[in-house]
């Protein structure tokens, strides 16, 4: 059985003596075991990294950029490899696979602009005889902790920036997909990156509650659900750390009864069932305004019904499999959730059987009518292959129902009405909006984050906001000593 060990200071570790399986989620079989780190391990990794970083903060920031401009080569030429680990170990569909990665490689090639964001700001003769300028500094050793639905874009969002900042980083990704981010690591070694910059420990709650509470770790990335990531933000900031920890979802999509509507269900049939609704950015609700929502129904429910749905590795596919059983069931579970709470359910995905691939944990695209705001199917964040048709009657009621969801992560509005989704832009308590675009994730040197319970710490991932998050601000204020006074000053000094 292959064994998916750490890679720490540069090298793979021997394995852990708990490990946990793998499933390839289209058949269902075991595919490998992942090592499941001890304290030991942990803080094996910490101190590595700690013991780099003084070395490498010391590394100009070119010379960083040019370490990473070597990685985004790397990776280019090794896209296909990536996106079969990523196929093989989550089960999204092989060419969603190569746009993850693509997604991925753009946060690098922000990354590798660093000796222009680092820089800081100079004000000459501030006062008399004295200039003031700011440093952008690391912040030492900082962590990660990534999910199983992006297993190759999430880290992405994090180490390239953390790292070319300056700092050396531990990347604790999820255990159901670990083996994209191993090849990552070694990739970056390849790429001149020094032994210790990048740390890989895989593991569980044990491992993740020594990287929040470890006083060498100075700051915690995180992306996965709202109560996790509750967990994180609040203990590693009692701790002292600086965090950013990104929750879940109930992305709405406002449809307005002058939206083109062909061209909205073929955008909501890939936001909701692409990568089988594992994305934090899926559209899982629409909000059907008026008279829109019979013909909304009736031309989508065909969509629904006809997904291709298969290995990901099939050609043509436009579904693959869950990533776990348990996850299935959970999904499956929703299904019958909503159904005792009245829901329609138009499209039944539990009536799926992928032919060859019975033991895989796959389930059909779901289809619920008659949502109302006090179901769980609504409240809730389900991460899978359902989706839920709200009717309401004007453009207010829809927008009040988007505002006090307890998530804010991403939305959309579809219409040809300008006004209206200016109006929308403007007024929606929401971290990500789309015109006419079902999932407006930003792009690498904008930064991404939602509102309310969908992020927890004040700054979003990527962007201007992953440099800020990575380094500290240093003031400096200087006057030479030709030019100073000769005497005691006992007042606040002031600027002449």
């Amino acid at each position: 059985m292959k064994i998916i060990s750490h890679y720490v200071n540069g090298q793979h570790t021997q394995a852990s003596e708990r490990t946990q399986t793998v499933f390839n989620p289209a058949t269902g079989q075991v595919q490998a075991n992942v090592s499941m780190a001890s304290q030991a391990e942990v803080e094996n990794a910490i101190a590595h990294a700690k013991a780099t970083h003084q070395t490498w903060s010391q590394v100009t920031p070119l010379n960083r950029s040019r370490i990473l401009f070597k990685f985004k080569t790397l990776i280019e030429n090794n896209i296909d490899e990536l996106a079969l680990l990523i196929t093989q170990e989550h089960g999204k569909v092989h060419d969603d696979a190569k746009g993850e990665v693509i997604r991925g490689l753009e946060v690098i090639e922000f990354a590798c602009g660093i000796p222009h964001l680092l820089k800081g700001e100079h004000t000459e003769q501030v006062g008399s005889g004295i200039d003031a300028w700011t440093l952008n500094q690391p912040l030492g050793v900082v962590a990660g902790i990534t999910p199983f639905n992006f297993p190759f874009m999430v880290p992405m969002w994090m180490f390239p920036i953390a790292i070319a900042c300056g700092n050396t980083f531990v990347l604790k990704p999820s255990e159901k997909d670990p083996g994209v981010v191993t090849r990552i690591a070694e990739l970056f070694t390849e790429a001149g990156a020094p032994d210790g910059v990048l740390n890989v420990i895989n593991g569980d709650k044990e491992a993740v509650d020594i990287l929040l509470t470890h006083d060498d770790i100075k700051a915690v990335s995180f992306v996965g659900s709202t109560p996790i990531a509750e967990y994180i933000y609040t203990k590693a900031s009692a701790h002292g750390k600086r965090v950013q920890a990104l929750g879940g979802a109930k992305n709405h999509m406002l449809l307005m009864p002058d939206a083109d509507l062909d061209k909205a269900v073929n955008a909501v049939t890939g936001a909701a069932f692409g990568s089988a609704g594992e994305r934090c950015m899926a559209i899982s609700v629409i909000i059907a305004v008026g008279d829109i929502a019979e013909p909304l129904i009736e031309k989508l429910t065909p969509k629904v019904t006809s997904l291709k749905i298969g290995d990901g590795m099939t050609p043509d596919m436009d579904m693959g499999p869950l990533i776990t059983a348990d996850h299935k069931a959970k999904v499956e579970h929703y299904l019958e959730i909503g159904l005792q709470e009245g829901a329609t359910l138009v499209a039944d995905g539990r009536e799926l059987s992928v032919k060859d691939r019975e033991d895989g944990f796959f389930l059909g695209g779901s289809l619920f009518d008659h949502v109302t705001p006090d179901m769980r199917i609504y409240q809730e964040e389900i991460f899978g292959p359902v989706l839920c048709v709200v009717r309401v009657k004007d453009y207010d009621e829809a927008l009040t129902l988007i505002n006090e969801h307890e998530f804010g992560n991403g939305t959309a509005i579809f219409t040809q009405n300008g006004e209206i989704a200016r109006h929308f832009c403007h007024h929606v308590q929401v971290g990500m909006v789309g015109v006419n675009v079902p999932i407006p994730v930003p792009m690498a040197f904008h930064s991404f984050g939602g509102w309310k319970r969908s992020l927890f710490g004040p700054l979003h991932m990527h962007g201007p906001d992953g440099v800020r998050f990575y380094t500290k601000r240093k003031a400096i204020t200087a006057r030479w000593p030709t030019i100073m006074h000769n005497q005691a000053e006992f007042v606040m000094p002031t600027m002449k």
